[in-house]
């Protein structure tokens, strides 16, 4: 599970094996909410196998923000280490199998590795490689029209467009269903041509 940040801070093995056990295995079907809009999150999961939607309810119509994937983190941040109202839906997408961090859990695991400078490094490259994502993912949605952005899909994420459900696509990329089978009409003509 930490095989990521073992082969990064290999002085830290020790510590993050014992972190392990601070996990709850569990294996969940499809369409589970893990957290929904509104509630305080109090657990944070990382994904063993499965894939994961972040969404939020847009005047009644659900809008997909993120998928994620194995070996990747989600929680509700904001609502996490806030103790806030979360504003998304984590939802499994496929019968997925999840670990499961408590928040109490994931104080004490931070307490002990806050002294580590290496570790708060690491962490803060992370968060600035995800702050990066997401700053791309804005300026994406308000620079380019729903074509490119699928096109963006299919040249960076084609395993998106594998997995996940139309519907969702579509969510993702703010169009319909029915628009986005237009733009897969006319990416194929395209490239036909």
């Amino acid at each position: 599970m930490f095989e990521q940040l073992i082969e990064r801070m290999p002085h830290l093995k020790g510590k993050l094996e014992q972190y392990i056990k601070l996990y709850r295995r569990m294996e969940v079907p499809a369409k589970t909410i893990l957290l929904r809009e509104g509630e305080v999150s109090k657990r944070s999961f990382y994904i063993e196998k499965g894939c994961i939607r972040v969404w939020f309810n847009n005047n009644g119509r659900d809008a997909t923000c993120q998928f994620v994937f194995e070996n990747q983190v989600v929680s509700s941040a904001d609502s996490f280490r806030k103790n806030i109202p979360s504003v998304f839906t984590l939802e499994t997408i496929e019968p997925s199998i999840i670990h499961v961090l408590h928040k109490k859990d994931y104080e004490l695991m931070m307490s002990d590795l806050y002294e580590d400078n290496t570790f708060l490094r690491e962490m803060v490259d992370i968060i600035f490689e995800r702050q990066l994502h997401y700053m791309r993912e804005f300026m994406s949605f308000i620079r380019d029209t729903p074509q490119q952005r699928y096109m963006n899909l299919l040249r960076e994420k084609p395993h998106i467009l594998q997995r996940i459900p139309q519907h969702y696509i579509a969510s993702y990329l703010g169009v319909t269903s029915v628009h986005l089978s237009r733009i897969r009409n006319k990416t194929l003509r395209e490239n036909i041509r």
